[in-house]
């Protein structure tokens, strides 16, 4: 008779033994351990921009578990996961998509689709993966086990030539929405049936949308404009969605001033009833009241701010910035809208990610080889990882959560 440990040890490997064939030998990877069984909730991956490559971590023992390679460029990469956790979807600057089985460390799938992506979605139901490109431009619809190719939707101006695509985002029932940046346009399109796509266009949203998110219950779509002030919002609960004004002076303002680099409206906080927003081109986070969207505060802070991000419980607003002020992050207390503490992690502060109970965050340190981790509520360092020119945080976590 097979014993319980034994049949508990077939049982486990069962999985990586179904999960695909191996990667090509020219795909360099750290196989794991032969050992037990392993969780996927605390886990996550770090990119390593300038080496193409991907550091595995654990962030329960804060700690580096291995390494994938062959991943291409990833100078502006992002990550999506499988509903289980399992499987990265890393969309890379080169057009390439790949798919890394996180526990087997190792590429099991990867397809260049485009010649310029900028990021990509997974579908609520975890079965479709999507890829926002800016050449040719448009998005297309994977199979999220196989990546297997099954639509490509084109984004088009008025004129006809062809339109980069930002602020890709999904919504339930296998919908994803995204806006046109050459078009001026939202689009929203329903992937029911994932071959024959039925897509929404909303036009006339404003000039140059830049970036896009989505709130964390799923009901508004906001987009930011370069051409011109204010934000683009997107009702997505209307029985007939449309795209209205708010913040109209969101925005470089009335005085020209420098742009070092465009803030990500992906990092946005929510905390209460509050959103914090980076001003574009100013020292100052916006605080907008989510009942109305309108502006009800600003606080100063160190630099042009590039991500503003809410710690899960809403308690804390972490801020990072652009070049001069890039090695810096503030905090700012919730509660009293003020700046409660200035921390220097590193040179060339490029990304943070919370864990998912948010008792930390991950701090990616890009010309010092380094991630350093801070115990958010004393503030305090509790670790530093070397990790090669990192820049992109990503925590499994995110496949629960809509819009990430």
């Amino acid at each position: 008779m097979m014993n319980r440990r034994t049949l508990l040890s077939l049982s486990a490997s069962a999985p990586l033994l179904a999960s695909g064939c191996a990667a090509p030998s020219s795909l360099a990877t750290s196989a794991p351990p032969a050992t037990a069984l392993q969780g996927t909730g605390d886990l996550g991956v770090v990119i390593e921009r300038a080496q193409g490559a991907l550091t595995l971590v654990n962030t329960s023992r804060r700690e580096a578990i291995g390494r994938v390679t062959g991943l291409g460029d990833l100078s502006h990469a992002s990550v999506v996961f499988s509903r289980d956790e399992r499987f990265a979807y890393v969309f890379g600057r080169d057009g390439g998509l790949t798919q890394v089985d996180i526990l087997a460390r190792r590429i099991t799938a990867r397809v260049m689709q485009a010649g310029n992506s900028i990021g990509g979605a997974i579908s609520a139901d975890g079965s479709l993966v999507v890829a926002q490109n800016y050449t040719p431009g448009g998005i297309k619809v994977f199979d999220a086990a196989t990546l297997e190719l099954l639509a490509d939707l084109p984004a088009l101006t008025p004129g006809g030539e062809r339109s980069r695509v930002v602020g890709l985002a999904d919504l339930p029932q296998r919908r994803f929405i995204y806006s046109l940046f050459d078009a001026g346009a939202i689009c929203i399109a329903d992937c029911a049936d994932p071959r024959k796509p039925r897509v929404t266009t909303l036009e006339g949203i404003g000039k140059q949308p830049y970036d896009a998110l989505v709130s964390p219950n799923g009901r508004h779509y906001i987009a930011g404009l370069f051409g011109e002030d204010g934000l683009a919002m997107v009702d997505l609960w209307e029985e007939q969605p449309r795209a209205r004004r708010i913040l109209g002076g969101y925005g470089r303002g009335q005085q020209p001033l420098p742009v070092y680099k465009m803030p990500h409206l992906r990092g946005w906080a929510v905390a209460g009833r509050h959103a914090y927003l980076p001003a574009i081109g100013r020292h100052e986070v916006l605080i907008v009241d989510t009942a109305t969207w309108a502006e009800v505060g600003r606080i100063p802070v160190a630099g042009q701010p590039v991500f503003v991000m809410a710690r899960p419980d809403g308690r804390q607003v972490w801020v990072n910035f652009s070049v001069p002020d890039y090695n810096r992050v503030q905090v700012i207390d919730t509660p009293s809208q003020r700046v409660v503490q200035t921390l220097e992690p590193g040179k060339a502060v490029l990304h943070m990610e919370f864990t998912p109970r948010g008792e930390s965050v991950w701090i990616s340190c890009r010309d010092d080889n380094r991630v350093q981790v801070y115990d958010t509520h004393t503030l305090q360092a509790q670790a530093t990882l070397p990790v090669d020119a990192p820049s992109g945080i990503f925590f499994t976590a995110r496949a629960q959560r809509m819009g990430f």
